[in-house]
């Protein structure tokens, strides 16, 4: 019984471990759809692309945990869409290589919204 018991326990935590690698890559996939069609936000190398889907990742991660919303422009209606918008803006201050505009980044939390929207994979952590 304790052999299964452990074997659970080191499952349950490969499984976050992939659902947070899983988030990171639909993350990075997103950004970079919506960094492609929106204007005034620019993301110059694929490393600066990853690094701040990471920094997205986090910072949703720490709103979710301490606030209880998700910062996903249709998950939580004004709020959710405020969220995103502040999170996309924040991220230049922490990534070299990526910069947004208020505006780009307004547009870009509508963008990243319908591209998230259309993308599968459950996103709760």
């Amino acid at each position: 019984m304790e052999s299964s018991q452990s074997n659970t326990t080191e499952s349950t935590g490969a499984s976050t471990v992939l659902q947070i690698l899983g988030r990171l890559v639909t993350a990075a996939i997103v950004l970079a759809i919506t960094a492609f069609f929106t204007p005034n936000f620019t993301i110059n190398n694929i490393w600066t692309l990853i690094i701040a889907a990471a920094v997205l990742t986090i910072m949703d991660y720490l709103i979710i945990k301490f606030t209880g919303l998700h910062a996903s422009p249709f998950g939580k209606g004004f709020i959710g869409f405020t969220l995103a918008t502040i999170t996309l803006y924040v991220t230049q201050f922490f990534v070299a290589g990526y910069s947004i505009s208020w505006m780009a980044a307004i547009i870009g939390a509508l963008i990243y919204g319908v591209v998230d929207y259309f993308i599968p994979g459950e996103q709760n952590m």
